[in-house]
């Protein structure tokens, strides 16, 4: 009997243990939640830093501009010697000292405007004063020009160019005195000197002074040496024309001077 009481005692024992305990086994795994891997990131954009090199195309772009290598305004001053020719040459020697100053407005390397102003000495031959019956004179030319000028590069140091145009032109002069008669014939000096009316040296008016305003034209070319900078020592030679009322001046200076 106890033998018994004990196998059942037992056998409960065994079954309420049994009741408590969960196997692991039959619980179901524990689902791990899937790791999403982040998507591939695309690198950013790199932006050249502050003082790098622009890009190529850039570059080149910027190589294709040519460098302004002319000045768009130029000055000159010269000083020379004038000689006549035509009429002029009659009754005026060679020799006579000339002066010059112009600006330029270059509107390219090779192309320009320019202006200058011009002084000439014109000295009378002893022939002429014989015919004024004068003991002495002065006369000059003052003249104002403007040229397109063609400029013609040749090397890095010389350089050439090529000018023509309108001019305006005043011619003035004084006898020291004179012994003509008014009233008489002119001859071909007072005809020149612009003191003859209708071929006879007018009463009322004196024949010392002359003054003559003059229309013309000029055309020249000159050669130039870079020396410092744009400093530039030039040479030139002019041809000067003008006319009125059938009297002419005609001169043909020959300058030398810098220009900048």
């Amino acid at each position: 009997m106890i033998r018994r009481f004990a196998i059942v005692w037992a056998l409960l024992a065994a079954a309420t243990a049994y009741s408590q305990q969960t196997p692991a086994e039959e619980q179901p795994p524990t689902q791990q939640p899937t790791t999403q891997q982040p998507a591939t990131q695309q690198p950013a954009t790199q932006q050249p830093a502050t003082g790098q090199e622009p890009p190529e195309e850039e570059t080149g772009r910027r190589r294709k501009v040519r460098p302004h290598d002319y000045l768009n305004w130029t000055f000159n001053v010269g000083v020379g010697v004038g000689w006549p020719s035509g009429t002029t040459r009659t009754y005026v020697k060679g020799g006579g000292a000339v002066g010059t100053a112009g600006v330029a407005r270059d509107f390219s390397r090779y192309f320009g405007l320019r202006a200058d102003f011009l002084y000439a000495n014109l000295p009378l031959r002893s022939s002429a004063l014989e015919l004024a019956q004068a003991p002495g004179s002065r006369s000059q030319v003052y003249g104002i020009t403007v040229d397109p000028i063609i400029n013609i590069p040749v090397t890095k140091l010389y350089s050439g160019y090529l000018l023509f145009g309108p001019g305006f032109y005043h011619r003035s002069g004084k006898l020291d005195s004179t012994t003509v008669v008014p009233g008489s014939s002119c001859n071909g000096f007072f005809q020149w000197w612009g003191s003859c009316f209708n071929g006879i040296i007018p009463l009322n008016r004196s024949v010392l002074n002359s003054s003559q305003n003059e229309l013309g034209f000029n055309f020249g070319a000159g050669v130039a040496r870079k020396i410092r900078g744009n400093l530039e020592v030039y040479g030139e030679f002019r041809y000067e024309h003008a006319k009125h009322i059938g009297i002419t001046t005609d001169v043909r200076p020959i300058t030398i001077g810098v220009r900048w």
